[in-house]
């Protein structure tokens, strides 16, 4: 959840920013321009049963700290504090201290006159709280099975967000340009630098595909991430990495293949949003896997022996329970 807050404020920021840098347009048009993220993230039957047609602002709050949708930025970060809570002897001091002092921030009165009066300002402070989260997650985190858990989870999110940022085209008012929204982009994904160290030249949107789905080294590219995702499922479950042992790590692996032998052409044949859309169902097939596989067995982790804690062992006792249980 705290990924998903990460990436909803890049988004917010960069739209709000690219339309003062826009010049002037009307209401209609403005609105229509924020509802095109409301569309890709998947909550525009929520935001009409809230708002109805609704307004620029009212999708901007919406986006950013309204209670009742679970997507909102505010939501995210106040689930990411109760889990954390629930599990608060498991992480460091530091780890704990940085996701409360966010949650607060959110909560307070200054966070939400700075949201007002200076928005680029709150978006930029939740964006670094973020950073320093990750940060201090890397540092004091072992690197065991619950390391691997959260990295993965991670990296399903990043990729899911990259093509959500990508997909938003599909939902633009008419007369767009074009190269406004794939600059936009490149800046919510912080892949301004990366895109000219690659390609020193005007913003097209094959190169930016390519950048953001097809790249083995950007760590936002949905390749690196669904590459990530491979690797924490393995050294979870001890398996050889060009094999499987669950629904999960096949997804994954047929995935991961395509990537490999695909380009810009085989996305853009049928469609961005249809190869989009796919996508993401392809995402959830991997996190409905990994809730099959580790989820809905008992009490697993927390009933395992410390021998069989050791990421080696893991799959053996899974498959052990299971064999129990039948």
């Amino acid at each position: 959840m705290v990924e998903r807050a990460d990436n909803l404020a890049r988004l917010v920021d960069v739209n709000e920013q690219s339309l003062l840098d826009s010049g002037q347009m009307d209401s209609a048009t403005e609105t229509a321009y924020w509802m095109s993220i409301v569309k890709s993230t998947g909550d525009d039957a929520l935001f009409s049963d809230l708002y109805g047609s609704g307004e620029a602002n009212e999708i901007i709050s919406f986006l950013t700290e309204e209670e009742r949708n679970p997507n909102s930025i505010n939501s995210c970060i106040s689930q990411a504090r109760e889990s954390a809570r629930m599990v608060r002897d498991q992480l460091s001091d530091e780890l704990w201290e940085e996701i409360n002092e966010l949650y607060l921030f959110i909560r307070s009165a200054a966070g939400k006159k700075m949201l007002k009066v200076d928005a680029t300002r709150y978006y930029a402070h939740i964006r670094r709280s973020v950073f320093t989260f990750q940060g201090v997650a890397a540092s004091t985190i072992d690197r065991t099975m619950g390391w691997d858990f959260m990295d993965l989870g991670r990296h399903i999110e990043r990729a899911d967000k990259t093509t959500r940022f990508l997909d938003i085209v599909t939902y633009l008012p008419d007369g767009s340009s074009q190269k406004y929204h794939w600059n936009s982009i490149l800046r919510s994904c912080g892949a301004v630098g990366a895109y000219r160290a690659l390609y020193a030249n005007a913003v097209e949107m094959e190169k930016v595909l390519e950048l953001l789905v097809f790249s083995r080294s950007f760590p936002r590219s949905i390749r690196y991430c669904i590459q990530r995702v491979s690797q924490c499922l393995h050294s979870i479950s001890g398996s050889a990495e060009f094999d499987y042992t669950d629904g999960a790590e096949r997804a994954t692996g047929r995935l991961l293949a395509d990537l490999n032998f695909s380009d810009v052409n085989d996305l853009l044949k049928p469609g961005l949003h249809e190869s989009l859309d796919l996508l993401q169902t392809r995402f959830n097939l991997i996190g409905d896997g990994v809730f099959e596989t580790y989820v809905l067995i008992p009490n697993v982790i927390n009933e395992m022996p410390v021998f069989a804690r050791h990421q080696s062992h893991a799959k053996a006792w899974k498959t052990q329970q299971e064999q129990q249980q039948q």
